[in-house]
């Protein structure tokens, strides 16, 4: 049985047309590539009209079941100081539909500031999952830092990414063409450089949360 996804209104205080939106893409529209774009998503259209009037420092008020969450959020952010290394980057993808819009960044574990971020207008998350690594992977070598460790929480990439080769079954098209060229170049990166040091790393979600580089849009 396919389980419905629970509708988000989406709030732009900071974009080209601020105001609240009832899907991702209309949202999307409004603060990609927009300096300092500022948006959140809410579960209900009362709480993001509330949200909208009071501004970005909105505060959601308190459920019966914060209070158990915010426990197993000490516990989670407690076992991440004690077993992450903070000296390291994070990876991750989001696509608005699969396929659909893709995009992936990469940022430091230690304050989450962003080292890269690129957007194709169709991909698979499984594609850039495995491009967020390997741009991970080629701009820590270039910088010379190549035994700075790498998360990803994707098994699927880390798979592609030993075996040297994107097994997408996303059809070439001129839609994505730019994107395949992206890919091939990736492919002959590991295929050149199959002796890259840094450690690549599986990020433990249910231990640490979501990881650093997370778009979001669960």
């Amino acid at each position: 049985m396919t389980t419905k996804k629970k509708k988000k209104y989406y709030v732009v205080w900071h974009g080209v047309k601020p105001g609240i939106y009832e899907d991702w893409s209309s949202c999307q529209a409004q603060v990609k590539g927009f300096p300092n774009a500022s948006f959140k998503a809410f579960p209900t259209r009362e709480e993001a009209m509330q949200a909208f009037q009071e501004g970005p420092s909105y505060t959601p008020p308190e459920k019966p079941s914060d209070k158990k969450q915010k426990a197993s959020s000490t516990e989670q952010s407690l076992l991440r100081e004690e077993e992450v290394k903070p000296q390291s980057w994070a990876v991750d993808a989001a696509c608005s539909g699969n396929p659909g819009p893709m995009e992936y960044r990469g940022v430091y574990v230690a304050d989450g500031s962003e080292i890269f971020h690129k957007a194709f207008p169709l991909g698979t998350n499984n594609i850039g999952e495995f491009l967020a690594i390997v741009h991970a992977l080629a701009l820590a070598q270039q910088m010379g830092k190549e035994n700075l460790p790498i998360y990803t929480d994707s098994n699927l990439a880390i798979g592609w990414i030993k075996k040297g080769q994107c097994r997408t079954k996303l059809p070439l098209t001129e839609e994505t063409k730019t994107l395949f060229q992206t890919i091939r170049r990736a492919e002959a990166w590991l295929a050149k450089n199959n002796n890259w040091q840094n450690p690549l790393l599986k990020w433990e979600t249910a231990r640490w949360g979501e990881i650093p580089a997370d778009f979001g849009r669960k």
